[in-house]
């Protein structure tokens, strides 16, 4: 293969390698790009026309040249602060003024810093090789000329390209700063979980040594009572019976709230708020002597979350709950249909025939029905009649977009014990962007002077 063939396949390489980095960058880059060179040959050929140049196809050149770099600085950022001699040294004010913006944003994408700043160096020193180049045509440059050379390579190579090395070593920096803050958070999120884990361990363990220990007890001789009964006083037997087995139910549904302390929350607790599990519900009202009957009227199969079902019969057993101790003989009427998404389920007595007096309950139960339906996105409305008696009825939608207060996830749980949202990493990031892209842009105070006075002079020429 000659000499003369290699240079050529290698810049087919690379035309090649251009072109599959563009078909492959996203189109708001490639868009952006596009608008930044017309933008920079608009403002390097429109001011020709004006004002036209003395030497107007170099000129001309130069605007395009600059205009061809602003791509360029992505894929070859040192290639292309060293291509910014000739604009610098050029009579294209108009694109001298545009090669600080090429230099700073190259200069971001260069490292390690040590071969940036050789990079840096070797253009500005070609700048100034360049300006001396161009005045000895005209005879030998003056010490006022050489100096003048020395402060536009200052200004539009070597500040341009330290504000951009500045940016780009914060870059690493602030990403490391986020990483850093992203794990201190998820530690003290596992703390936190850690520490409500053993509280509720802790607690678990209190309800089962104390709590179950004394409903066992009650088990075991309702038991006894049921068997006494039996031989003893039959008409006594079915109020025994029912005794034991709200003592065997009481005790499963302790070792349910366990399940969920222990964060188990799969643990079948038989809470499915079918329609066979509310009628066990009515039906164990009316054996305890009220008169109650159910409603149902679901158009559609139960199909809802298993949330919506527990959440639906709490409801109903508070609701019959409250009717037996508050209205005891007056009719209980539990109600349950669905309006699209959502279901209702309704628990409403009449006024008892016997006025009662007040009761001294703390609504602590109602309170912790309303949070449950809250927490799944519904609403409890709870209060009396205007004919009498007392309504309680509850909308929960079918199938709650909410999380599950008890799943295991590494989000802390609103309210927790020792818990509180995360600080967003950017609130830590913030000051220190500020700092370092304030210092970053004072430097190019002095460039952007510059630049400015560079106008002004040739517009006024």
């Amino acid at each position: 293969m000659s000499p003369a063939v290699r240079p050529w396949r290698r810049v087919r390489r690379e035309a090649a390698a251009i072109r599959d980095a563009v078909r492959a960058a996203p189109r708001r880059t490639v868009v952006t790009e596009s608008v930044l060179v017309g933008l920079v040959l608009l403002c390097s050929l429109t001011p020709i026309s004006l004002i036209p140049p003395v030497h107007p196809v170099p000129t001309a050149l130069l605007g395009v040249w600059v205009a061809l770099l602003v791509p360029a600085r992505r894929v070859y950022p040192a290639l292309t602060i060293l291509c910014c001699v000739p604009v610098v040294a050029g009579e294209n004010v108009w694109a001298t003024v545009v090669a600080p913006c090429v230099v700073w944003s190259a200069a971001r994408r260069i490292a390690p810093a040590r071969r940036a700043w050789w990079v840096v160096g070797a253009s500005a020193a070609g700048s100034v090789l360049a300006s001396v180049a161009a005045q000895s045509l005209s005879g030998l440059p003056t010490m006022p000329y050489l100096a003048a050379g020395a402060a536009v390579s200052a200004l539009f190579i070597l500040l341009p390209a330290l504000s951009g090395l500045m940016l780009g070593r914060r870059r690493p920096l602030t990403g490391l700063l986020r990483e850093r803050n992203a794990y201190l958070e998820h530690a003290r999120l596992l703390t936190d979980e850690a520490a409500r884990m053993e509280e509720r361990a802790r607690i678990a363990a209190e309800m089962h040594d104390l709590l179950g220990h004394r409903v066992g007890l009650i088990s075991m001789h309702a038991g006894a009572l049921q068997l006494a009964a039996e031989r003893q006083a039959p008409p006594l037997a079915a109020q025994a019976e029912l005794l034991h087995t709200t003592a065997g139910t009481a005790m499963e549904e302790l070792r349910g709230i366990l399940g969920v302390l222990r964060h188990q929350p799969c643990e079948e607790t038989g809470e499915r708020g079918t329609r066979e599990d509310l009628s066990a519900l009515v039906a164990d009202s009316r054996s305890a002597g009220a008169d109650a009957e159910l409603h149902w009227n679901a158009t559609r199969p139960a199909d809802a979350d298993a949330r919506t079902r527990q959440a639906v019969h709490r409801v109903t057993r508070e609701g019959l709950a409250n009717a037996l101790k508050h209205a005891s003989g007056a009719p209980v009427r539990v109600t349950y249909h669905d309006e699209g998404d959502m279901v209702v389920v309704a628990v409403v007595n009449d006024a008892p025939p016997v006025p009662r007096p007040t009761g001294d309950g703390n609504r602590s139960g109602l309170v912790g029905l309303q949070e449950r339906v809250g927490l799944l996105g519904g609403a409890l409305d709870a209060g009396p009649r205007p004919e009498g008696g007392f309504a309680l009825s509850a909308r929960i939608p079918a199938r709650p977009s909410v999380p599950p207060v008890y799943a295991n996830s590494s989000e802390p749980v609103s309210g927790g014990a020792g818990s509180r949202p995360p600080l967003s990493t950017e609130v830590l990031t913030w000051p220190r962007l500020l700092g370092g892209g304030c210092a970053a842009m004072l430097v190019l105070l002095p460039t952007a002077g510059g630049a400015l006075a560079l106008l002004i002079m040739q517009v006024l020429d």
